[in-house]
């Protein structure tokens, strides 16, 4: 991989002893990054919550009342703002510990390889990708394997036996 592209200020909320390092996200970032495309310097955050932060933002902002693995919040400010910074705030991607090593352990994938794809996924969601429709879907997943296979990560899309 090249040059950072994204400066990742990392904040863990949450307590536990199998967390991914920072070292970790910035990797996984920078390939997101990478096989979207971006060129742009930017910024971004991402916290490591327990569930009742991520449930409590879930209810807040998509109406859902329970908690979730990812969320991610672009960042939105004005282009002439954007234009003067140096780097472009991408914005914050949430995750939660319990849910992500709760659907790990569900789905038979090992917990670093389901880390990096939440957070691609995270990053690709900031980056404007989305997945409601099915044609947005099939592009975003694809792009999540194309990137996740450059990790050496398996497709996250195909069940465990």
């Amino acid at each position: 991989m090249s040059k950072p592209l994204c400066t990742v200020t990392w904040q863990k909320a949450a307590k536990h002893k199998d967390l991914p390092k920072l070292a970790d996200f910035k990797l996984w970032v920078q390939a997101a990054l990478e096989g979207a495309g971006r060129k742009k310097p930017c910024e971004m955050a991402i916290r490591l919550v327990e569930a009742e932060e991520s449930q409590t933002l879930n209810r807040e902002y998509r109406e859902k009342d329970k908690p979730t693995n990812v969320l991610s919040f672009p960042s939105e400010l004005p282009e002439e703002v954007l234009d003067s910074l140096p780097r472009e705030p991408l914005g914050d991607i949430i995750i939660c510990v319990p849910v992500v090593f709760a659907e790990a352990e569900e789905q038979g994938k090992a917990a670093r390889e389901h880390w990096a794809h939440l957070t691609v996924h995270g990053v690709l969601h900031l980056l404007g990708f989305d997945h409601i429709e099915d044609d947005e879907a099939e592009e975003m997943e694809g792009l999540e394997i194309q990137v996740l296979a450059g990790l050496g990560i398996a497709n996250p899309y195909v069940e465990a036996d």
